[in-house]
This record gives C-alpha cells, sequence and structure tokens, in this order.
C-alpha cells in the first residue's frame, strides 16, 4: 500500500547504513522488511547485492581458517623437528605429541608446558643438590663472616637462576626450596647465631632454638611488636615474590622489606609459615598543596566573575532609550519618522531633548547617528513584530469565517460569499507587502 512506502523507505535507508558499516546480516534484514512494507526496484537490487557480499566475505574466512591450521602444523612440525638456537633442552617424554593429540580428543586438559633449561642452569641446580640441606653458607656460596648485604645478594642471584619460570632442569624446584631456606636463616640476625652455634636447622624441635619459643627474632619483634601469630604457610614462591617487589608492601622490621616468615624442614617436606601482624600502617598525610589545586578552579571562577563585573562598577549605567508610541497622545506629543522604514512613532518632547539622542542630532546638524539608528532599529522591530501578528489574526478571522459559510460538506455553500471573504483585504499584511516583508 501506498501509505507504507514511507516505512519501507525508511527502512531501506537503514539496511543501506548497516551495509556501509560491514552489518550485512542487519542489513539483509532490514532490506527484507522494507520489501514486505513496499515492494520498491531499490530494495530488489540492493537486497541483491547484500547476499552476493554475505557469499564474499563467507568465502575468504573459511579460507584463511584453512591456512590458518595449515600454517600452524608446519610451524609444530618445525619446532619438533629443529632444536632451538640457544642450545635449550626440553624437559618432556617421547610421546608427549600424542598424549597432547590424545587430551584433546578426550577434552582432557592439556599437558604443561615443556620448560628448557641450559647448561648453565643444569649446573646450578647440581652444585646446589650437592649441599647438605643445612649447610646454608655452601649453598649461597657464602663464607662464615659474611655480611648481610652479601646473603641478600647471593640469594638474589640464585633465586633468578633458580626460579622454576627460568630454569627446567631436573631437581630445580627442590634446589630453589634450598636457596630460599638458607636465605632466611641466614638473613636473621638470631636464627645466623643459632645456626652458627649448634650447625644445625635453628627451627627443628632437635635445635637450641625453635619457631615456638617465647624468644622471637628482632625482626619479628619489631615487625609485628610482639601481636602477631602464625597464619597459614607460605612457599618459596612467596618469598621470592616478596623479595622482588611481587608480594605485599612492605613492613618494619622485616629485613627485605616484607613480612617475616619461618621455615622448617622435617618428615613432611618443605614447610614456611607466615606471620599475622595487628598493626596499622600509617596514612600518608596529605600534602597542603592538594587543597589548594582542589579549590583552584574555583578561585579562577570568582576572578573570572569579578573582571566581568569591574565595567559595571566604575563605569555609568547605560541610559535606556526615549519611551515611544505609534500613535499621538498628549503625553507623546512630538512626531518623528525612521529614516529606513519610514515608520511613523511619537515621543515625549520633553523627554526625549534631554536624552543623549538629541546631544547626538545637535552635533551632527540633524543626521541620524550610531545612537539614533540604534533606537529606531528597534522601533522598526517592534512595528513590524506588531504588523505580523495582526496579519495572522486577519488570516485566521477570515479562515473561520468561510468555515462556518461553507459547513462539513459545502451542501448549499454560497460560494460567491466564500469568494467575497477571500477578497476581502488586511491592511496589516499590505503594509507588510508594501515593506517587502511578505510575499
Amino acid at each position: 500500500m501506498e501509505s507504507n512506502k514511507d516505512e519501507a523507505l525508511k527502512c531501506l535507508a537503514i539496511a543501506q547504513k548497516h551495509r556501509n558499516a560491514g552489518n550485512y546480516p542487519s542489513a539483509k534484514r532490514f532490506c527484507q522488511k522494507s520489501l514486505t512494507l513496499f515492494s520498491t526496484a531499490e530494495a530488489v537490487k540492493l537486497l541483491e547485492v547484500i547476499e552476493v557480499e554475505i557469499q564474499e566475505s563467507a568465502a575468504p574466512s573459511s579460507s584463511s581458517h584453512a591456512a590458518g591450521s595449515s600454517s600452524a602444523e608446519g610451524r609444530t612440525s618445525a619446532a619438533e623437528t629443529h632444536p632451538s638456537a640457544a642450545g635449550a633442552r626440553q624437559r618432556h617424554g617421547g610421546d608427549s605429541s600424542k598424549a597432547e593429540g590424545k587430551a584433546k580428543a578426550n577434552g582432557g586438559p592439556a599437558p604443561e608446558k615443556k620448560r628448557t633449561y641450559t647448561p648453565e642452569h643444569a649446573a646450578v641446580v647440581e652444585r646446589v643438590r650437592k649441599c647438605k640441606i643445612t649447610e646454608y653458607y655452601e649453598i649461597l656460596s657464602l663464607k662464615r663472616d659474611c655480611e648481610e648485604a652479601d646473603v641478600k645478594k647471593a640469594y638474589r642471584k640464585l633465586a633468578l637462576a633458580l626460579h622454576p619460570d627460568k630454569n627446567g632442569a631436573p631437581g630445580a624446584d627442590e634446589a630453589f626450596k634450598m636457596v630460599s631456606k638458607a636465605f632466611q636463616v641466614l638473613s636473621d640476625p638470631q636464627k645466623r647465631s643459632a645456626y652458627d652455634q649448634h650447625g644445625s636447622d635453628p627451627e627443628s624441635r632437635f635445635s637450641g632454638m625453635s619457631s615456638s619459643s617465647g624468644r622471637g627474632s628482632p625482626a619479628f619483634s619489631r615487625g609485628f611488636g610482639g601481636g602477631g601469630g602464625f597464619e597459614g604457610e607460605m612457599s618459596p614462591e612467596d618469598l621470592f615474590n616478596m623479595f622482588f617487589g611481587g608480594g605485599g608492601g612492605p613492613m618494619n622490621g622485616s629485613p627485605f622489606g616484607g613480612p617475616m616468615f619461618t621455615a622448617t624442614f622435617g618428615p613432611g617436606g618443605f614447610r614456611t609459615t607466615r606471620m599475622r601482624t595487628n598493626a596499622r600502617q600509617e596514612q600518608p598525610a596529605a600534602e597542603p598543596r592538594s587543597t589548594w589545586v582542589s579549590i583552584l578552579p574555583l578561585l579562577l571562577l570568582l576572578a573570572f566573575s569579578l573582571l566581568n563585573a569591574l565595567p559595571n562598577l566604575f563605569g555609568t549605567a547605560p541610559t535606556p532609550d526615549p519611551r515611544f508610541a505609534f500613535t499621538p497622545t498628549g503625553r507623546y506629543n512630538v512626531e518623528r519618522t525612521t529614516s529606513d522604514m519610514h515608520v511613523k512613532y511619537h515621543v515625549n518632547a520633553a523627554e526625549f531633548s534631554g536624552h543623549p539622542i538629541a546631544a547626538e542630532l545637535a552635533r551632527n546638524d540633524n543626521k541620524p547617528g550610531p545612537q539614533l539608528r540604534k533606537f529606531e532599529g528597534s522601533i522598526e522591530r517592534a512595528y513590524t513584530q506588531d504588523l505580523f501578528a495582526q496579519c495572522q489574526r486577519g488570516l485566521d478571522r477570515k479562515q473561520r469565517q468561510k468555515d462556518q459559510e461553507v459547513g462539513l460538506f459545502g451542501i448549499g455553500t454560497d460560494w460567491e460569499k466564500v469568494r467575497k471573504i477571500d477578497a476581502e483585504p488586511i491592511e496589516s499584511c499590505n503594509k507588510l507587502k508594501s515593506l517587502g516583508l511578505l510575499n
């Protein structure tokens, strides 16, 4: 139907917009809706173009997927065939690829990522593993009279070399734990003193110092104020993260900026514990400058407002225009005419003679100046606005008379009278036409 044509054209425009954006399914849907509302040749043609573009866009995606699969297979085979340039070795079985394919086929988890290592990594692991678990100085390659800074330096070097993410050599995990244990003992002055006296793990129940004893290390007393307790376990990975900035924030009394901890080697393996603190961290004091920065926009706004008000504060207020009327009265007794539209208006003689406009006319030998032109411009605007209002009212009145004469269906209408109503002049409309403001 013709009534649906506009809606059909709107749907066609939306379809074209979606097509330009590359959204072909939406473009096809709106194009079909346009054909349902009102069939046009443009919609039929656009639908054919969209269907062709949908087919063309589907073809490259399938070919690229096939190419990506083949290239991925090529890369996998190349990686398995050729060794890495760095001479790194890989820790995996001969059937790793088969296991991976079998895991994918069964929907199970993929096998672990292959861990690589270099001969240097293997040499570091072998050296540490040859040491006894309580030979902490030998593990870190330190002398007994070394300083605390030397302990930190040695741990930093070995932890980076033995970290499981960097070293995939066999036994690297155990060596990393041994280095962590040696560091936590030698970095605590009290534990180090007990180890130097007994030569055994100061945390062991058979040594002279127990982790549950009432005597805490200075680092514990400084860092936790005597109010802490044991809470869960912490692995060597947590120690590594805290030492290299990956853990929580630094606390007072810690030898390397993190919370203090203890660790033991026992029948259950390598156990580490961390301390829970009740001390509150002090909030940094807000800088006074931040307060000034926050109120700076308000100060700028006040300064801008003050600058705008300065001319009114120190200058004289502008004099209002003289009052006027379009018809003469006892008050408005002096007739004048505007220079552009020649509109007649009346002003009060006393008020006009005392106005700056009168002084401007006297200086210019009765020639209009800027102030008079501005005043008469406002008069002409008021005059034309009044004429437009009167003209509109006259047209509305004539339309009501015609509607009343014609009636609902025009039966028995005196058409001659209707023509007379149309021919009646409207004075305000005629004036607008004479001024060139109405066609």
